[in-house]
């Protein structure tokens, strides 16, 4: 989420007469599309099950400073794992219900045989391998609704950070439905799609960069990461025979 501009300035049309996204209109995905770009100073809205969200400003303890540092982590395991690409505040086009902008994504890249495609407008097509919200007003939206929809659209693990209830739910995707992601007894979650993704549940929530960043290189330094790179570059290597 980001901070918007105020309702007073949105709430009429444009000099084109394109009428402004309104928060629970119901929308195609072209339409909303159309009209989010008709509104530059607009910093995030999603288009969830056909049914517009324009969040409202965010607060730095609820959101702003955890998602700064779910983004370090995820930038932790990026920089150590090529062939990994990652976003923040990224439009994604789903199905045509649905175009949401979670707070983080990874994925890995279309060249390598990921799961997504980058169109030709730069947005990514498809559901991510990785999406990770930080949640607070948005907890009911972001565990009823786009839930559904990034199941459906086989995004394959989902991290949803309720920060009101300091706690993490980190759902797989096992056939059909999502299945919570079991914390290990040392209190390390580990991601089944991201090899070598390591988190410090406790020390994410305290904010204990520290320790969170300890965790990461532990697991970039295991040997199911090593495996993961070397199976990206070899992709990579064959895409350029």
């Amino acid at each position: 989420m980001s901070i918007v501009t105020p309702a007073s300035q949105l709430d009429a049309p444009n000099a084109m007469g394109i009428p402004p996204l309104q928060e629970g209109e119901r929308l195609s995905r072209a339409e909303f599309e159309r009209r989010y770009d008709a509104m530059p100073n607009l910093k995030k809205a999603e288009l969830i099950e056909g049914v517009v969200h324009v969040p409202s400003p965010v607060n730095f303890n609820n959101h702003g400073n955890p998602h700064f540092d779910l983004i370090s982590w995820l930038g932790w395991y990026r920089s150590a794992t090529p062939g990994v690409l990652g976003g923040a505040n990224s439009s994604i086009r789903l199905d045509m219900g649905n175009e949401p902008q979670p707070d983080a994504c990874l994925i890995v890249a279309p060249t390598l045989g990921g799961q997504v495609q980058i169109d030709a407008d730069g947005y990514i097509v498809g559901g991510p391998e990785l999406v990770a919200e930080v949640a607070a007003s948005s907890v009911r939206t972001d565990l009823g609704n786009k839930r559904i929809a990034y199941r459906r659209n086989g995004i394959r693990e989902y991290i949803i950070w309720r920060v009101l209830e300091r706690a993490i739910d980190w759902y797989v995707l096992r056939g059909d439905d999502y299945e919570l992601l079991p914390l290990l007894a040392d209190g390390v979650y580990r991601s089944e799609v991201y090899p070598g993704l390591w988190l410090n549940m406790a020390a994410l929530v305290a904010g204990n960069s520290l320790a969170v960043a300890q965790t990461v290189q532990q697991g970039v330094a295991s040997p199911e990461h090593a495996n993961f790179v070397a199976r990206l570059a070899r992709a990579a290597s064959s895409g350029k025979e």
